[in-house]
């Protein structure tokens, strides 16, 4: 080993404060020679040549050296020099010398903090630099004279002793040229030292050969070609053009190949509009003459079926070859909301690493592409951000990417923007680091997506690149964007592109002519003319095991009879399953009840309440191999405390889930309680679901009207993503809701807002009222053979109802009922009035009736209300031909409610003649008044009412004739 040491002695390298990066830089050699710098690599070679001379060492054919005693000399080393004077430099130095040489390590760590500040990442160079106090020499009592003078460098990665002039002049070249990087506020020392290493080891200079740099300059090409080409072409249309921050493109292309390379299989990206048709051609393969079509008018579906959508928000999937083999790339489909597709895409990541049991993130690569104005302004950026390392949402470090234009929609200033220095503040909370690039670099573009894509792959934690860079045309291109930013349009409009620029540079260096790089545009321009594929080449009729098949919800049958009894013995050894614990386990007093009657209840000694009824609902999925995942704030136990999906030993505080130990091949089950978000959380669970066709995914309100934080997540996707992109999901929307006197909040999930929503069977809309019919609308939900999603009105109080009960042969055969007829034993001829409801209403319909003795009203509840079951609904209503009245009751208010969105079904479907009847609460501009009287007041006149035909005609409930 002598000569390894003797090797790195000799050439300065190896000393004290270097000695644990080399280290790290040996093993990464190890496992990836191409992920360290060619010098490094000819260290290590020579290392491995000269050890396999020395005694001892085994002859393998190939010199090896053992990992091992490398190691232990390289500390040993550093201990060697910790001891020495020198790695000390204050010591046995007059305390003059000291003061210099402590205040040149004060200034190299003011370039680590601060040298972004300074550093060359503005290409229109739109605002003055600002004088960084920190970064003067004079700020720390060095003068001209010092400039000469040899002092230590501490931990700089650099020679031990250095002029002082050279320092600084090593150090702007680290901090303050092309890339400007954030990441001393990291409290992990292990990744604060990683990406100092990083950057001082390669001098934030990529290392390029020839062909490298001619790929990117064709990249740049490829990015400019396509937008000048549209340009002219399609005068006038939107684009969103990615002109100014074309560096896009070879980032994208570098950072999916090095992905690839490490092994990687998928990349998953989110982004919006700008430079989305520059990226669908130029990276993800999709044909040019696809994308003329598009503008236009040319379908290639049936938008009688599918609406579609516009250009710049349509997906695509392919597989490109890697030098680690074929990756497979999907773009989601993003709706003008910005933003909101990122939680969606890391969901669609999540599902994907669980298939590929790629629980590190190691396989599947999110990457999401931001605008500057949207990262800073919009608030599911946070959220998301939240999510990133928490155990259930972790998808192992995602990728970001900000296009920053430096400009809003319209803004005219940062400060108008945003409060904080930069667009990517807002990702210091998760401690990510941000690495700012001047797009007119590409070769400092490639460097920081390399070293961004190597930190993501080392930690598995979220990291930022800030692509610095303009837009030369307006927010699309429509737009006069002079005509309130004049100042710096002008400078944009003297600006050379950075393809222009980029070809100056190369063929300044030797590298290429004028003429090759013009004969570049001409081959580009000639390619997208003929409407050929000009990406790298892709890859068609791959056979990949873990593409999902969602080929059986294209046109579903609604009129599917499913079957979703179990058997009873399943349903007991079930409950036994659940009902057992860890020894030594002690469960809450008011648990440890709730699994006494769950016992009875498995024993047929008292009927299923819905806790019980909604666990082994989960039960008998994943008794089968269906995975279920539910999630959402207090989900685990219950808003209501009604699950106990998982309990808590009340001695050690671990958490238990019985719904894990069913059997021994089951499905997995995950119980999640969530951060307090409901956008994120929702894309998320969506996103997840649109991977996952095979799995019940269900996100639970904490309250039904806590959806409202969601509602772009349903509107954007849930309930228009079918008709738009022809695009599936089962996901299952679980929403407390009914008016129980707790105010305004808290009443209503606004139920009559996802009615609104209803079109083209987009979704199910159901309000089952009883244990038995949540056990097998659950059920249904997965053993049908498409995918739907489906919001469940949920109850609160009737969690507890001594009414809202089933037995538990109701379990064992039959399916959810879309309407529930009258139950009681009524005589039909004697029925006066027929009231259809649906929820909580009906048990006090049902008590009130039952308390008065009247025989003289049937009870009709709509389990479904959309899809509406006309056949069903017709089938509980014949029995009652001669009863001319019929009344809709509803405990929200008139213009709330299921009301005004079913109210046509009645008048087509009754008899000729006969007039539907409103009755329930008034209208109103809030779900529910906050005054307990007035609410018992509101509640017994509407019972009264519908039991009794006594309509108040100062309310105007009656409807008119049509």
């Amino acid at each position: 080993m002598s000569a390894i040491l003797e090797l790195f002695r000799s050439s300065g390298a190896l000393y004290g404060g270097n000695a644990a990066f080399i280290e790290d830089l040996y093993e990464r050699w190890l496992s990836d020679p191409e992920s360290v710098a060619i010098a490094w690599r000819a260290r290590f070679d020579a290392l491995r040549q000269q050890a396999a001379n020395e005694p001892g060492t085994p002859g393998t054919g190939r010199p090896d050296v053992p990992h091992g005693p490398v190691r232990e000399n390289f500390l040993r080393l550093a201990q060697e020099n910790r001891a020495r004077p020198r790695a000390r430099p204050a010591d046995n130095l007059e305390p003059a010398a000291a003061q210099k040489q402590t205040a040149v390590l004060r200034l190299i760590n003011a370039y680590r903090y601060r040298g972004h500040q300074v550093a060359d990442t503005d290409p229109i160079r739109l605002r003055e630099k600002p004088h960084i106090q920190d970064l003067d020499p004079a700020f720390h009592n060095l003068g001209p004279e010092d400039l000469d003078l040899v002092f230590h460098t501490g931990s700089l990665c650099a020679p031990d002793r250095m002029k002082l002039r050279e320092v600084l002049a090593l150090l702007n070249q680290m901090y303050c040229g092309s890339v400007g990087s954030e990441y001393m506020y990291i409290t992990s020392t292990t990744e604060k030292r990683w990406v100092q290493n990083r950057l001082e080891g390669y001098r934030a200079t990529p290392e390029l050969e020839t062909a490298d740099r001619r790929w990117i300059l064709f990249l740049l090409t490829a990015a400019e070609g396509i937008e000048k080409y549209l340009h002219q072409r399609y005068v006038g249309q939107k684009r969103f053009s990615l002109e100014g921050g074309e560096s896009l493109i070879p980032l994208l292309d570098e950072l999916i190949q090095r992905a690839g390379r490490k092994g990687q299989k998928e990349v998953v990206i989110g982004m919006a509009h700008r430079g989305r048709l520059n990226v669908l051609t130029n990276i993800f393969g999709k044909p040019p003459q696809a994308m003329f079509d598009e503008f236009e008018g040319r379908l290639h579906s049936d938008w009688r079926k599918m609406a579609g959508d516009v250009k710049y928000h349509l997906g695509f999937a392919t597989d490109v070859d890697t030098p680690g083999g074929v990756v497979h790339l999907a773009l989601g489909f993003n709706p003008s909301h910005l933003e909101i597709i990122n939680p969606v895409i890391e969901g669609s990541v999540r599902a994907r690493q669980r298939r590929r049991r790629d629980k590190t993130g190691d396989l599947v690569l999110p990457v999401l592409i931001h605008g500057d104005a949207a990262f800073a302004g919009q608030g599911v950026v946070m959220e998301t951000l939240q999510l990133s390392q928490t155990r259930s949402y972790s998808t192992g470090g995602t990728v970001h990417i900000v296009i920053n234009n430096q400009i809003g929609f319209t803004t005219s200033h940062p400060l108008d923007a945003r409060s904080s220095p930069y667009c990517t503040d807002v990702a210091k909370m998760v401690q990510a680091p941000v690495f700012h690039v001047n797009g007119d670099d590409p070769e400092a573009v490639i460097f920081v997506t390399r070293m961004a894509l190597d930190f993501r792959n080392q930690f598995h934690k979220d990291v930022i690149i800030d692509l610095m860079c303009y837009r030369r045309l307006g927010h699309n291109e429509a737009d006069e964007p002079a005509v309130t930013q004049p100042m710096m349009y002008r400078k944009i409009a003297a600006r050379p592109t950075v393809r222009t620029l980029y070809a100056e540079r190369i063929a300044a260096a030797g590298i290429g002519t004028r003429e090759e790089a013009a004969a570049m545009v001409d081959d580009y321009r000639r390619s997208i003319e003929q409407g050929v594929v000009v990406a790298r080449p892709v890859l068609c009729g791959l056979d990949n095991a873990y593409r999902v098949d969602w080929s059986k919800s294209v046109d579903p049958n609604w009129d599917q009879a499913v079957d979703t009894g179990v058997p009873v013995e399943r349903l007991r050894a079930m409950t036994e399953a659940m009902l057992q614990l860890p020894e030594g386990f002690e469960l809450h007093p008011r648990v440890e009840k709730v699994w006494e009657e769950r016992r009875k209840m498995a024993a047929g000694e008292q009927l299923l309440n819905w806790g019980c009824a909604e666990n082994l609902a989960y039960a008998s999925l994943l008794d089968v191999g269906i995975p279920v995942r539910l999630s959402g704030q207090d989900c685990g136990r219950g808003t209501f405390v009604h699950r106990h999906a998982k309990v808590h030993n009340q001695r050690t505080g671990d958490a238990y889930t019985p719904l894990q130990h069913i059997g021994a091949h089951q499905g997995a089950f995950i119980a999640i309680d969530s951060i307090l978000s409901e956008e994120a959380v929702l894309g998320f669970e969506y996103g997840f679901a649109t991977a996952e066709p095979n799995g019940l995914t269900l996100w639970e309100a904490q309250f039904g009207d806590f959806a409202n934080g969601a509602q772009v997540v349903i509107d954007q996707f849930i309930t228009s993503a079918g008709t738009k992109w022809d695009l599936s999901c089962g996901l299952v929307m679980l929403l407390p809701h009914g008016l129980e006197g707790q105010g305004a909040e808290h009443s209503s999930a606004r139920l009559e807002r996802y009615l609104q929503l209803c079109a083209e069977y987009n979704i199910q809309v159901c309000v089952p009222t009883t244990p038995a019919q949540i056990f097998h609308l659950l059920r249904r939900q997965m053993l049908r053979d498409y995918r739907t999603p489906l919001v469940v009105m949920t109850p609160k109080s009737l969690l507890r109802h001594r009414l809202a009960v089933s037995a538990l042969d109701e379990l064992t055969a039959g399916q959810f009922q879309n309407v529930i007829p009258e139950l009681d034993p009524i005589d039909p001829a004697g029925v006066e009035r027929v009231i259809f409801c649906s929820g909580k209403v009906y048990y006090d319909l049902l008590e009130a009736r039952r308390a008065r003795g009247l025989t003289n009203c049937a009870l009709i509840r709509i389990e479904q209300l959309y899809p509406f079951p006309k056949e069903a609904f017709a089938a509980a209503l014949a029995p009652y031909a001669a009863t001319e009245e019929v009344i809709w009751c509803q405990e929200e208010a008139q213009n709330q409610g299921a009301w005004d969105q079913i109210k046509h079904r009645f008048h087509h479907l009754i008899q000729e003649g006969k007039r539907p009847h409103y009755v329930g609460r008034p209208p109103s501009a809030a779900p529910a008044v906050g005054h307990r009287p007035a609410h018992v007041e509101q509640h017994d006149r509407l019972i009264d009412e519908a039991l009794t035909g006594r309509f108040n005609p100062s309310m105007n409930r009656r409807i008119p004739e049509q």
